[in-house]
């Protein structure tokens, strides 16, 4: 048991480290999946940053082509070169230029708009910086349109945030354009700023729903995966050990159980040797009592053995597995009576057993199994009762009882009063002794049988077994 102990030690311990390792590793991947993902955030600000700069840089073109139109439409006239004007979108989606050479002549030009993809590629830092100088002037921030182009480049990321809003700061987080959407509780939400204009000190700050979902959502499969490794590793351990510690207790209970058989096969051998040694070495022919007395002696004796024998063959599990039920048609009286009056002859203490049972009862059931079941509940009323016992045998076709004024069992002793090798504890006395199998041995031919097993005790009142019959149990 102590190499059982250390191992199970080690084996914890070697669990421990391994969920240890997988709870590092788990961490370090979040930190690293984290890592990237603020990139990608940041990454798609700034492209968000170039995609409104060109957003706001179109309805600048707009606005003054509209305004060169309507001065056009007054009749005065431009230099070519200074004169295209721009509308509106028409109805397929395309921008409409216009321009007027000096002898009059319009040209209509019509420009598929490009909304479909983002145009980083087209613009490096430096332009712009300097976009952003030229442009920001004269044409204001818009910070609900900047709100979607961020959230189309998180997409394009494969991020969906359910909340994205932007507002525009200086490095001191002083707000230079604040954002309506924002609630007032920011802390719950996690912010990134960019930088877009040095020479202005102005920065984007964005507020989005914290991206700790996102990275659980990539890390799901890897976490679902150590989890159920772990729990299987854990039930696997503790099913090992429950197995284990159940085989142990059967061991000790084992062991019991020969102590206890071996004293029992000891003792009548022991009494029937000196009996019969007595008859060889005394000169008993002239002693007729003498000789009588030890004579049943040992003739008891070797009857509690061929008993105790029979008892345990009967536990054997090969032989329950393969056994067969004879059932036979039994009336109940005068089986019960007989059983009765062998028990009455035991002689070592005053027993007085009553038959409470009509003439007429028959029962169908196993007549030899259903003898050895009784006369185990009679042996162990007269064996754990006093000096004067008292049984009372009640039946009928539904029931049979056997009640006793014995010593009477703990309450928390009867739930297992029927388990194998199981003893009820009774201090350090001496004079009750047994092999913890006759219950057993009741249950199991019952339970065979069909039928069931009630039983009612208190301390120092007796004890009261039902046998509960079941005429389709056979």
């Amino acid at each position: 048991m102590k190499r059982f102990k250390t191992i199970s030690v080690t084996f914890i311990f070697v669990i421990a480290v391994i969920f240890g390792c997988n709870v590092y590793y788990l961490i370090s991947l979040y930190n690293s999946i984290k890592a990237n993902v603020e990139r990608d955030v940041m990454t798609a600000l700034a492209d968000a940053d170039i995609d409104d700069m060109w957003e706001r840089a179109d309805r600048a073109n707009r606005a003054a082509e509209a305004a060169k139109k309507a001065y056009l439409e007054n009749g005065d006239s431009i230099i070519e070169g200074h004169g295209q004007v721009s509308g509106v979108k028409d109805e397929d989606g395309n921008f409409v230029t216009t321009s007027q050479n000096r002898e009059g002549e319009t040209r209509i030009n019509k420009t598929p708009l490009r909304r479909d993809r983002s145009y980083t590629n087209q613009m490096v830092n430096e332009m712009s910086q300097q976009m952003h100088e030229n442009l920001d002037p004269f044409v204001d921030f818009n910070v609900s349109i900047m709100d979607s182009i961020v959230l189309e480049r998180l997409a394009d990321r494969h991020i969906y945030p359910d909340f994205v809003a932007v507002e525009i700061i200086n490095s001191s987080e002083k707000v230079i354009r604040g954002n309506s959407h924002i609630p007032e509780n920011r802390a719950r939400y996690d912010a990134f700023s960019l930088c877009f204009n040095p020479e202005s000190d102005m920065f984007y700050r964005a507020y989005m729903t914290p991206i700790t979902r996102h990275i659980l959502s990539q890390m799901f499969g890897v976490i679902v995966t150590v989890f159920l490794l772990m729990t299987s590793f854990t039930i696997a351990f503790w099913y090992l050990f429950r197995t284990v510690s159940r085989l142990r207790t059967i061991e000790e209970m084992k062991d019991d159980f020969v102590g206890n058989m071996t004293h029992e096969l000891k003792t009548p051998i022991a009494i029937a040797y000196s009996a019969n040694d007595a008859l060889l070495n005394y000169d008993t022919a002239n002693d007729q009592q003498r000789k009588v007395t030890y004579l049943n002696i040992a003739n008891k004796q070797l009857r509690r053995l061929g008993e105790l024998v029979e008892n345990i063959l009967a536990m054997s599990m090969e032989r329950r597995k393969t056994m067969k039920l004879k059932p036979e048609t039994i009336l109940l009286r005068p089986f019960v009576e007989e059983i009765a009056t062998a028990q009455r002859m035991r002689g070592e203490k005053d027993i007085v057993i009553n038959v409470n049972v009509d003439e007429n009862v028959s029962i169908e059931a196993d007549k030899t199994h259903l003898s050895n079941i009784l006369n185990n509940l009679i042996d162990n009323a007269i064996k754990y009762s006093g000096d004067n016992v008292a049984i009372t045998i009640s039946g009928n076709g539904r029931e049979i009882s056997v009640a006793d004024n014995g010593i009477g069992i703990p309450a928390k002793s009867i739930p297992y009063l029927f388990n194998k090798f199981y003893r009820v504890p009774h201090g350090n006395r001496q004079d009750v002794r047994g092999y913890g199998i006759g219950l057993y041995y009741v249950k199991s031919m019952l339970d065979k049988m069909g039928w069931n097993i009630d039983v009612r005790s208190k301390e120092r009142e007796g004890s009261v077994f039902t046998i509960k019959i079941s005429n389709d149990g056979q």
